[in-house]
């Protein structure tokens, strides 16, 4: 996958005030999901803290995760999130470095500027999951045949440890007939798995007026013979 260079720096202030303040700057306020799972001691952690970090309790067994409020500049992630692909970012964080994936976006309304930004911490012994573009290879037969090929996902989830996640999930459609389709459980790769839906379509060949109208006369002709 490709990579992305991210500066962000620590978030001290977390009130509605401080805020909106940033985001008169073109400033988002971001948090960074997924750090070191910790062990809480009648409740607490009595480890050293970064700047931004925060400890959130996880399940009941004592144990709480890592995070990070930070902020990046709406000018800094443009490229990241305006674009089809999916990056693995390196975030600069005031100096120490973290590897990330986007995993949510929110969006102002009306205007077209980034609100908010979910980052989740990845490493290379964790599986991670992302979503995928899918890119389509080949030529259907069925489309040889006066079909019409359609694309039903555009990206797919993606399971696996970062360095094996590819920039795109290939999908060939050589052998696809009118009326056939490829979905998510057809689909089998050595170093990552499809983890969305196992019955949605990916990709299928619509039969058309034209391919139909062939296929009849083919009949009527079979028929005739």
């Amino acid at each position: 996958m490709k990579s992305y260079e991210l500066k962000a720096q620590p978030r001290l202030d977390l009130g509605k005030k401080a805020t909106k303040a940033l985001r008169q700057e073109n400033l988002i306020p971001a948090v960074l999901n997924g750090g070191k799972v910790v062990e809480l001691k009648d409740g607490k952690y009595d480890g050293k803290l970064q700047k931004g970090q925060q400890v959130v309790p996880i399940g009941r067994d004592n144990k709480a995760v890592l995070t990070t409020d930070i902020t990046v500049s709406q000018a800094d992630v443009r490229k990241l999130i305006f674009s089809p692909d999916v990056f693995i970012v390196d975030l600069n964080i005031d100096g120490v470095a973290k590897k990330a994936v986007v995993k949510d976006v929110q969006w102002h309304k009306v205007k077209d500027t980034v609100l908010h930004i979910d980052f989740l911490e990845i490493n290379d012994k964790k599986p991670v999951v992302v979503e995928i573009p899918v890119k389509i290879e080949g030529h259907a037969a069925g489309v040889k045949a006066g079909g019409k090929l359609y694309l039903g996902m555009k990206k797919v989830k993606v399971k696996g440890l970062y360095p094996d996640l590819p920039e795109r999930v290939i999908v060939n459609v050589d052998d696809i007939q009118i009326g056939h389709s490829i979905k998510v459980y057809d689909l089998k790769f050595d170093k990552y798995e499809l983890v969305s839906a196992k019955d949605l379509v990916i990709t299928g060949v619509r039969a058309t007026r034209g391919s139909a109208t062939a296929a009849a006369e083919e009949g009527e002709a079979e028929e005739e013979a």
